[in-house]
């Protein structure tokens, strides 16, 4: 439930803060790595456990139900970026092209140990955070893998880095948020993606989510939702809170 309260005032917040805005096209939807539904042009993707939905939203009014495409067990997340779905699981990442938006088609999977699995992308770059936990059945492994998407169909590992307990994730030009849960927020510097550099870390920032937008960070974390600006990284300037009850 609280998962859902906090996807539902994200996409709130999301629409009063784009309102306006020339940086994000009609129908593209902007959401936290950890995310299981996403927008694309006219089509509302979903994720379960075990598969990916499509919903034809051309007529708001009357969504269509479409295909369904079975996936597996432990499908966790969803993102979108250009013409293709990255699809976060306990064991990989699935990279699905919807040129035609109504039928998805798999272009590869990306393996590793089996470990909770948000992911973001940007340019040729996917970035994959593995965390352990008990209902990811992985005790060991907490990193950031950076991975080298420059051929879809072929997606490679370039490095991990060590984290603590990376949670959700999100890239803007050549800054990485990344939130270790009760152990902070962090900030990484990629604008050498197989050279990834601390910038700030912020221990005082509990965070399980992060969705950056035009210098704006918003950060789901168990006491709420927070709004800071991060024109200045030295300094993240808190601009609003939204309260949620643990």
């Amino acid at each position: 439930m609280k998962s859902l309260l906090y996807s539902l005032l994200i996409a709130a917040l999301l629409v009063a803060c784009n309102k306006g805005s020339d940086s994000v096209s009609p129908g593209a939807g902007v959401g936290g790595s950890t995310a299981r539904f996403t927008i694309s042009g006219n089509n509302l993707y979903t994720v379960s456990n075990t598969a990916l939905q499509t919903y034809d939203i051309a007529t708001s009014g009357n969504p269509k139900k479409g295909v369904q495409i079975p996936l597996g067990f432990g499908i966790e997340t969803i993102f979108p970026y250009r013409n293709n779905l990255f699809i976060g699981t306990q064991t990989g990442m699935f990279i699905y092209d919807i040129t035609q938006p109504n039928n998805p088609r798999q272009l590869s999977l990306y393996t590793h140990i089996q470990s909770c699995d948000p992911v973001v992308a940007q340019g040729n770059y996917a970035y994959v955070t593995l965390r352990s936990g008990t209902t990811c059945r992985n005790t060991a492994v907490n990193s950031l893998d950076v991975v080298d998407i420059s051929n879809l169909s072929s997606p490679k590992l370039l490095r991990s880095y060590p984290m603590k307990n990376p949670h959700g994730l999100g890239v803007d030009g050549t800054f990485l948020f990344v939130g270790e849960g009760d152990y902070g927020l962090r900030v990484m510097d990629i604008s050498d993606p197989t050279n990834v550099r601390e910038v700030q870390y912020f221990d005082s920032t509990r965070t399980y989510d992060v969705i950056p937008l035009q210098k704006r960070l918003i950060v789901t974390g168990p006491d709420g939702i927070y709004q800071y600006s991060y024109a200045d990284l030295k300094q993240l300037k808190l601009l609003s809170k939204i309260p949620v009850q643990p």
